[in-house]
């Protein structure tokens, strides 16, 4: 929150940009300009809205229009498809239906009739905030600054002493109806102020100008920076430092060696993606003083503490004397106690029509002198979850230092967690996709078949660590791959997999991005063609070496990461019709393909105890996009059938049983049914997709 040069909040409104937007146009403007900056809100935090004077499509009329962030939605990226649309007319006469506070979520029911023109965009729980503001343009922003305010014992004092009568404040209160009557009753007894603090909750500003509205909001914001700039210089963070963080590559160590052991514990019912931060405000909190008792209190804002549960884990690790096995074998019993402590919660607060007990296990666990690890059911939801908690920590560290820190009351912070229309919305959201939370590693990661592999996984909903030793293509791959799915699923790294250091940081990289692995698929090869006489040893060494030593370096360290985790997983190999099927002036390949093969049934009789299912898929013939079908290869197997570079497709496909090319999407499909619960019952098996060679036939 310092002032320093650089660091102030900017005032980005371009008047030439907005000179010819409409209203609706200005309030989308102004939404992505307040949630580029998270200082101002966190990601679908707050919300922004218009009153717009519009025709009416159903009787000609001009009418009054309120445009507003629609449920669910962000700031930052919201378009103007984002928002709901209201009849103020209507809004405002549901003062006559309101029933008082304890019939509050039945007024949710009546916002669709409030609809204008046939808008299918849900209005949000916060609508009624803008309704009752009698100003056209209000602003509800979750700023650190601002929730620091309204997280202090004495954030009513703080207000008035920052603010003077520009921004006023109110007490805590759920957001819904009684609250838009509260904001209602403050702006017609106060007509000169400009804005409001709510207690633990956030700010709201208001004014009839869309470029005012947004000025206003950034100048409260960052006068409130200024202040807790000034207060906290030279005063120590949480009661000061205890510990010294451990060094940036033993931190990720040590995340990478008890994010599969958490994330085994707490995936009985889905599996969890986990996210790892070390962070320097992380590292501040996570090596002070008041550490365990602020992490207690849990965090304030409501959008925190749906994003981040009642309060994080905090893991028993000494960095002073760090033993990561030690932490291990307590972790069990901390996570069980947790568990426990958040059933109790539950059944002390519950109500009669409270939906039912949700996953009991932390989401954030804060490691001293390590970091933060947040775990959720997707690596975006996971990432977010750890934002917000950063943001809960900058609130604790400036509420801290210049007043005493409080967090949401429990029973209303349950009220928010189990809010019969925060269940609705959960209740909504579509049916996990086939491979929803499991994360896969994919050797040859930017060779045909890798990258078709890699783009199925994604589809079907998994995180995927793209390995290959040619970092040009990798990177060529994960930027063609990250257009489509996004950069929060998928992670790259540089592995050569005969060496073996170089697979096991492979791994550890994939334990601290995802927080583990559920499925292998081991896929780097080579090619190579020569008569028997002409073989040289070095290329003997180099087919075993990949095709076989390397298969079984990356099987051992899955097997290992998959039995510290203890929820199975699925390990499949890309081998191909040789390893069944002699062919000539291939007997280096052809060698090391059988020795994979036989490879995976040994890890089939090994893995099954564990739940480790392993798999053969057998190609032949891929040459579209495949690197091993380039250069030299080509050319030797051109030769080898007496054919050329272009008819030798046409030679593969005609010696088919169907008569048909094999192409790295249809091997893909094959990887995915063997990685999928579609095969959850198959082990030691192989699949030839090779449109049909008798000579491959696995019986």
């Amino acid at each position: 929150m310092a002032d320093a040069p650089g660091n102030r909040l900017q005032n980005l409104w371009d008047d030439t940009r907005a000179a010819n937007m409409t209203e609706p146009e200005k309030l989308v403007y102004r939404s992505n300009l307040l949630g580029s900056d998270k200082r101002i809100t966190n990601y679908g935090g707050g919300n922004t809205s218009a009153k717009v004077v519009e025709k009416d499509p159903l009787t000609g009329q001009m009418v009054e229009v309120l445009w507003v962030k629609g449920s669910g939605g962000d700031v930052g990226s919201i378009r103007i498809d984002g928002f709901a649309t209201l009849y103020m007319e209507k809004l405002r006469a549901l003062r006559n239906v309101y029933r008082g506070p304890a019939h509050e979520d039945e007024m949710v029911g009546y916002l669709p009739h409030c609809t204008f023109n046939l808008n299918p965009r849900a209005a949000s729980i916060d609508t009624p905030l803008h309704v009752y503001v009698p100003k056209k343009h209000v602003d509800h922003m979750h700023p650190d600054a601002i929730i620091a305010i309204a997280a202090a014992s004495n954030s009513r004092e703080l207000t008035k002493q920052i603010f003077g009568d520009e921004i006023g404040w109110l007490p805590w209160k759920r957001p819904g109806f009684e609250l838009g009557l509260w904001l209602g009753k403050f702006c017609a007894e106060n007509p000169d102020a400009k804005g409001v603090v709510l207690e633990s909750h956030g700010l709201f500003t208001w004014d009839d100008d869309a470029k005012a509205c947004y000025g206003l909001t950034v100048r409260v914001i960052q006068t409130a920076m200024d202040w807790f700039a000034r207060e906290t210089a030279g005063k120590p963070a949480f009661g000061g430092a205890v510990c010294t963080p451990l060094p940036p590559a033993e931190r990720r160590a040590v995340a990478a060696h008890l994010m599969p052991a958490i994330r085994g514990m707490i995936s009985a019912d889905h599996r969890m993606v986990g996210h790892f931060d070390d962070s320097a405000a992380v590292l501040e909190f996570v090596t002070s003083a008041k550490l365990r008792p602020l992490a207690a209190l849990g965090t304030s804002c409501p959008d925190h503490f749906l994003r981040t549960k009642i309060c994080p884990l905090v893991v028993g690790f000494d960095p002073a004397n760090p033993d990561p096995d030690a932490t291990l074998a307590a972790l069990a019993a901390e996570i069980a106690a947790y568990r426990d402590g958040y059933r109790a919660y539950y059944n002390r607060c519950k109500h009669p029509d409270s939906p039912p007990l949700r996953d009991p296990n932390a989401v954030v666990y804060l490691v001293p002198g390590v970091g933060m690890i947040t775990f959720a059911k997707d690596k975006a939801t996971a990432r977010i979850s750890g934002e917000f908690y950063v943001n809960a920590i900058n609130v604790m560290r400036a509420a801290d230092t210049v007043s005493t820190y409080c967090g949401l009351p429990e029973q209303e912070a349950f009220d928010i967690e189990y809010w019969l229309l925060e269940e609705a919305k959960l209740q909504r959201l579509p049916k996990p996709k086939a491979l929803a939370g499991r994360v896969a590693l994919v050797t040859g990661g930017a060779g045909g078949i890798g990258s078709a592999t890699a783009e199925r996984m994604l589809q079907e909903g998994a995180c995927v660590m793209l390995a290959d030793i040619d970092a040009a293509a990798l990177d060529a791959t994960v930027q063609s791959l990250s257009a489509r799915h996004g950069t929060d699923v998928l992670r790259s790294v540089v592995m050569d997999v005969t060496d073996e250091g170089a697979v096991a940081a492979a791994f550890a990289q994939t334990a601290v991005e995802f927080g583990g692995i559920d499925i292998l698929v081991s896929n780097a090869g080579i090619a190579s063609s020569a008569p028997v006489e002409q073989t040289s040893l070095a290329l003997w060494n180099r087919n075993m070496d990949i095709l076989s030593t390397g298969y079984f370096l990356v099987s051992r360290e899955a097997f290992r990461a998959m039995r510290k985790q203890g929820i199975g997983g699925a390990v499949v190999f890309v081998a191909s019709k040789n390893g069944l099927a002699a062919s000539p002036n291939a007997s280096a390949y052809c060698t090391a393909k059988a020795a994979e093969i036989h490879l995976a049934r040994c890890l089939a009789l090994e893995g099954a105890d564990a739940g480790i299912r392993v798999n053969v898929v057998n190609p032949d013939a891929v040459l579209r996009g495949s690197k091993i079908w380039s250069g030299e290869w080509l050319d030797q197997r051109a030769s080898t059938y007496g054919t050329d570079k272009k008819g030798l497709e046409e030679m593969y496909r005609e010696r088919s049983m169907l008569k048909r090319s094999v192409l790295p999407e249809d091997v893909a499909e094959g990887v995915y049914s063997f990685a999928s619960d579609l095969s959850a019952k198959s082990t030691g098996n192989i699949l030839n997709v090779d449109a049909g060679n008798v000579q491959a036939f696995t019986r």
